[in-house]
């Protein structure tokens, strides 16, 4: 739409859409001393024409036209326009008045409960594995933010994160419930020895939350031990398998953690295997005694595999 075809103020959405650049930048009146300018290269603008207490006139940039996360629709600038005349009209600078505006706005946007868990995350990713980082911000995104990541977190009331945490438990993630309250309290935490907390709302609450009952690990009993063992040594096929539940018996690892060795982590000589740090939840490398029986499985084994394959260690099993 040209400008000459304007019939109606203020301007309604349809109309700052379509308006059409021309060869020069020009501002069109929406009304109550607020104008769009449009610039040559069609990107719109929101300002606002006032007088400053010296007596002259001059404009304040209101954010540009549109839906995005930094820009305003028609509404929003007539809105946010009254509130300038206002602090105009009481004897303030309205450029003044908008910084204040624009620094409380990112104080409170620093004060979310959000911005303070993201802190504290990249403040505790140093320590954890990928794995952890990854699990530890998902819960956050997936549980806490969509309920608490926008308010101002010393305003966030014990009562709320009780509601909230026994609203989890009711979902039957008991165990999850009880990992995001340790995490939301952790986060606080770091508020309060910061000196931007007094308290931590999440204190003592576990006191009235579900815990999973403790559960023993699946183990073979003392007395069924032996049988296993035989059953093992009498495996009829697959010689690399019943070496391999052997040492598992023996060695008490993770079966990945066998299933991925290679055998250059392994030294025969001194009967000890290294496991790298990067397949351990944990930062360092974990390291393994090996009784004798181990060794000479693990001989019989590579006797059975080789140890080689195009140059390449092979792993274990």
């Amino acid at each position: 739409m040209k400008r000459s075809d304007i019939k109606r103020r203020p301007l309604a959405d349809t109309v700052l859409n379509t308006l059409e650049p021309e060869a020069k930048e020009y501002r069109e009146l929406d009304g109550n001393a607020l104008y769009i300018r449009v610039r040559p290269d069609g990107s719109k603008s929101w300002q606002l024409r006032y007088k400053k207490p010296d007596g002259k006139w001059s404009w304040l940039g209101l954010g540009g036209y549109g839906a995005g996360d930094h820009q305003l629709s028609g509404s929003q600038a007539r809105q946010k326009a009254a509130l300038l005349r206002e602090d105009a009209a009481k004897g303030g600078n309205p450029l003044a008045t908008k910084r204040a505006r624009k620094a409380a706005e990112v104080e409170a946007a620093n004060n979310t409960f959000e911005h303070l868990a993201r802190e504290w995350h990249t403040a505790k990713r140093k320590s954890w594995t990928d794995g952890t980082t990854t699990r530890t911000i998902g819960a956050l995104e997936l549980h806490v933010f969509p309920v608490f990541g926008k308010r101002i977190y010393t305003e966030i009331l014990p009562m709320e994160w009780m509601e909230f945490l026994r609203g989890m438990e009711q979902k039957g993630i008991i165990e999850q419930t009880s990992r995001v309250r340790a995490r939301c309290q952790e986060i606080y935490d770091l508020a309060r020895v910061t000196g931007r907390a007094t308290h931590n709302p999440l204190e003592g609450l576990h006191k009235f939350l579900q815990t999973k009952p403790s559960e023993n690990y699946a183990h073979v009993p003392v007395d069924e031990l032996p049988p296993l063992l035989r059953a093992i040594r009498a495996y009829p096929s697959a010689i690399d398998v019943r070496i391999g539940l052997h040492l598992l018996s023996m060695l008490a690892c993770r079966p990945s953690e066998l299933r991925e060795a290679r055998w250059d982590e392994f030294d025969l000589d001194k009967a000890l295997w290294t496991i790298p740090a990067e397949r351990m939840k944990r930062r360092r490398e974990h390291l393994v005694p090996l009784p004798h029986q181990a060794v000479e499985l693990l001989c019989d084994l590579r006797t059975l595999t080789g140890g080689y394959a195009t140059g390449i260690q092979k792993q274990v099993m």
